[in-house]
């Protein structure tokens, strides 16, 4: 039965993509709805609660609203920014002419979100992890044990490219990052930082440019 609705649902997406009828937006949430039986978002099941990546199942499926789409998204901010909605679990590069890229992305887990905003400092490809001492002491108080340093590579956190973000007085500690867990997007999982599947980082990191404003909602 799903095997049908996926064909069916690819040549429909190509009609209507070849007709120009359809970007995204209330199309891709029909498609989430035919591809998933009508059931698929899970989110409620997950956020709200303290959740630590291991308390996601990797088999679990994202899903398909936070698949990279471009979106009508009508804001006053410059091309090039970046808004980061948390409650939604969305990301938006702003294009211009009231279209932007929507990502999917996994927010900070409860008493870890923020808001703010910040400008991207730096940015690097498949980016080495020291873990904060913050997080060294809080991760041995649940009896896990965090290396001193990873290179960067496949089962790095950061994932395939990392964004640095800045404010007035540096280095804020947050990133917008690749993970090796991307079951966990949708969700409020992280310590704080923006994570995207590798490829949805990669692409947004070719988008983005050192010194882009990012705003945190």
């Amino acid at each position: 039965m799903r095997s049908s609705r996926l064909v069916f649902a690819a040549v429909l997406s190509a009609g209507l993509a070849f007709s120009g009828v359809a970007h995204a937006g209330p199309f891709a949430d029909f498609l989430d709805s035919l591809l998933s039986g009508g059931d698929s978002d899970d989110s409620a099941q997950y956020n709200g609660k303290v959740l630590w990546p291991e308390d996601v199942s990797p088999e679990r499926v994202v899903p398909w609203k936070f698949h990279r789409q471009e979106v009508e998204y009508q804001t006053k901010e410059k091309p090039g920014t970046i808004v980061v909605v948390p409650g939604d679990h969305f990301l938006y590069f702003v294009e211009g002419n009231g279209m932007a890229i929507r990502y999917g992305v996994g927010v900070g887990r409860v008493g870890f979100g923020w808001r703010g905003t910040v400008h991207i400092g730096r940015k690097q490809e498949w980016p080495g992890w020291t873990p904060p001492p913050q997080m060294v002491v809080r991760e041995r108080a649940r009896g896990v044990k965090l290396p001193s340093y990873m290179a960067g590579g496949v089962d790095n956190p950061l994932g395939a490219r990392a964004m640095y973000l800045y404010n007035g007085s540096g280095d804020t500690g947050f990133r917008i990052h690749g993970t090796s867990e991307p079951w966990t997007i949708g969700l409020d999982v992280s310590s704080g930082c923006i994570r995207l599947i590798n490829d949805d980082v990669t692409d947004l990191y070719n988008h983005a440019q050192v010194g882009a404003k990012v705003i945190v909602m």
